[in-house]
């Protein structure tokens, strides 16, 4: 998932809202909080995302990966729920294994102190 390719959907939701205003009202939140995350002062998170596709109902696949229908209908309301909990469960996993591969390279890198030295 990459952030810039997920920025660049927000700006199209933006446009579509008539600017960053209108998708701030529409999504109850601050101006300044749309504003932060599209120039990548604030990270983009759980909670925007879910905003996004509860309230305005664009598709979770088509805003976190780019693929699929943009918006989705009425009656895929069930299964939006179902794929941004396996989404966020996804990117949960992907946290954890992440944290994991850095705690093996830096033991990797660390000298090991119990090993004899060479003479």
């Amino acid at each position: 998932m990459s952030d810039d390719a997920i920025i660049k959907r927000l700006k199209v939701i933006v446009k579509e809202h008539g600017g960053q205003l209108g998708l701030a009202k529409a999504i109850e939140v601050d101006q300044g909080f749309i504003s932060k995350v599209i120039n990548r002062k604030q990270e983009i998170s759980y909670y925007l995302i879910r905003k996004l596709c509860f309230q305005l109902k664009y598709s979770p696949e088509w805003l976190i990966l780019g693929t699929g229908d943009r918006k989705i209908n009425k009656s895929d309301s069930p299964k939006l729920i179902t794929e941004i909990q396996m989404l966020r469960t996804e990117v949960d996993i992907l946290h954890a294994r992440m944290r994991a591969y850095e705690i093996q390279l830096n033991d990797l890198r660390e000298p090991k102190e119990h090993q004899p030295q060479q003479a």
